[in-house]
């Protein structure tokens, strides 16, 4: 009898540090089902997000990473408290440029790639939010790192209209030159080794010809380039003398750089 209440004494400090864990973490998981598959995401919501406007920011891991691990190195919702954030978990998905046989979790290439997938998750994401939350339409905003990056150039293209900035990092995109206009952010190292800095400072001069910008920058900072846009859909260069790893100075620009456009129809 006495082993049998040490048991049940100890799984119950066992769940009390799991629901004190998750109470400091200040996240809650959703769970969805996309064309028969159980997708989740990390969701951060601050309080008065039922009734007040709230922007949303989502923030996508890279080839290999996980929601979790996002959440940890992003930390968006450091930066902007206010604000609802969104990590959410991709599946195991073919590389571009790593795992071809896509033993890892990672993000549709392109429009149509995957069945639509990841493009049907975010729908599904976001149609929830509005559901439960008093969203701020005209505050949605998308970043994220390598093959995260990729994606939110992805989202620019397929679901540009919902979005009011974006901001991928050591990402490229060979479609840049379909994109419309938008307020975008771009980071990278030009030391990288697996996302070559020539294909990034490319979709750079592509989305800086796209959005109708300078051709030269002003300082934007700290460490950034801002390319102005009479047409309100500016461009900001972080270049850094670093690799692929996510810079850490990132999030605040970022964030900064949201902040300054509240702009899309939210359509």
């Amino acid at each position: 009898m006495q082993k049998q209440w040490r048991w049940l004494f100890g799984l119950l400090a066992l769940m009390s540090l799991t629901f004190r864990a998750a109470a400091v973490d200040g996240f809650q998981t959703l769970n969805f089902t996309v064309d028969g598959v159980a997708r989740t995401a990390w969701i951060y919501v601050p309080a008065g997000a039922a009734t007040n406007r709230t922007p949303v920011v989502f923030g996508f891991h890279g080839h290999g990473g996980n929601a979790r691990q996002a959440a940890k190195s992003f930390a968006l919702e450091r930066q902007w408290p206010e604000a609802i954030v969104v990590y959410m978990q991709g599946l195991n998905t073919p590389g571009q440029l790593t795992d071809v046989n896509g033993e890892k979790p990672g993000w549709q290439a392109a429009v149509g790639d995957q069945g639509d997938r990841d493009l049907k998750f975010f729908d599904a994401v976001l149609a929830r939010l509005k559901q439960d939350y008093a969203v701020d339409a005209r505050r949605i905003y998308s970043t994220g790192h390598s093959n995260g990056g990729g994606f939110t150039y992805l989202l620019w293209l397929a679901r540009g209209e919902v979005l009011a900035a974006v901001a991928p990092s050591a990402a490229a995109a060979k479609y840049a030159k379909q994109l419309k206009p938008k307020p975008a952010m771009i980071m990278g190292g030009t030391e990288d080794p697996l996302v070559k800095f020539a294909w990034q400072r490319l979709s750079m001069d592509i989305v800086r010809d796209v959005n109708g910008c300078a051709a030269t920058g002003e300082p934007w900072g700290p460490g950034g380039t801002l390319y102005p846009s009479p047409g309100g859909t500016p461009l900001v260069t972080f270049t850094y003398p670093g690799g692929h790893q996510y810079n850490p100075a990132s999030p605040k620009l970022i964030i900064k750089f949201f902040k300054e456009h509240p702009g899309a129809t939210g359509e």
